[in-house]
């Protein structure tokens, strides 16, 4: 097999971000995703306050269950980790190395989202490779994510960390093919969210399986 051959079967991790709906949540843990997104920050469409904190836990095992944060104080995302078993903490803030590090003694993943555009300085993600597991990139917008926009992917060139990241941003089926090409060995997971929903918080299950297929 080729190099390219290679790059062209290159998998990576799915996670399903800014699941609300109960019978959507049970709809889209049958299809085996690696990571389920709740988000826990109140301006958000998706914002999962009514989530109940059993069909959490009742969700597969092999299934991390991510509550995503935006500048949240570290006693409330305490509180939701031991609430609704959450096995990942994705921070979408202006949150410091010191806090990430925080976060990680609850025991769970820790993912710093940072959104990109031409103006992003790559080099401030030095301060956080011991502090967090994985970065997170995503287009940047002031509603911190979910925006359905892709951004310049070749900017990424510039991340001369070794750390592990989800790719995020508008990604739809249209994008699968050229993710694959993306020979980067630090891609650990793809980030989908807006691109895949009926309206805020409701996934296109049909949609969804395409991609797992």
């Amino acid at each position: 097999m080729t190099a390219i051959d290679n790059i062209s079967v290159r998998s990576f991790k799915i996670k399903v971000c800014g699941m609300k709906d109960a019978q959507n949540i049970r709809e889209v843990a049958s299809l085996s995703p690696d990571y389920l997104g709740f988000i826990f920050y109140p301006p958000s469409a998706r914002y999962a306050a009514e989530v109940d904190p059993q069909l959490l836990r009742d969700l597969p095992a092999g299934i991390k269950k991510t509550g995503v944060f935006v500048n949240a104080g570290a006693e409330q995302i305490k509180q939701q980790v031991g609430k609704m078993g959450l096995d990942a903490v994705q921070l979408h803030g202006s949150e410091s190395p010191a806090f990430c590090r925080e976060i990680l003694t609850l025991n769970v993943e820790v993912i710093k989202a940072f959104g990109v555009d031409e103006h992003f300085d790559f080099n401030i993600l030095n301060e956080y490779t011991d502090s967090v597991d994985y970065f997170l990139f995503d287009t940047r917008t002031p509603a911190h994510g979910g925006s359905g926009k892709l951004f310049d992917w070749t900017l990424l060139q510039q991340n001369k960390t070794t750390k592990p990241f989800f790719l995020s941003g508008g990604i739809d089926i249209e994008q699968l093919d050229e993710i694959r090409q993306i020979d980067d060995s630090r891609l650990y997971a793809i980030d989908v969210n807006s691109r895949f929903e009926i309206f805020p918080g409701m996934k296109d299950y049909t949609k969804l399986e395409a991609i797992f297929k």
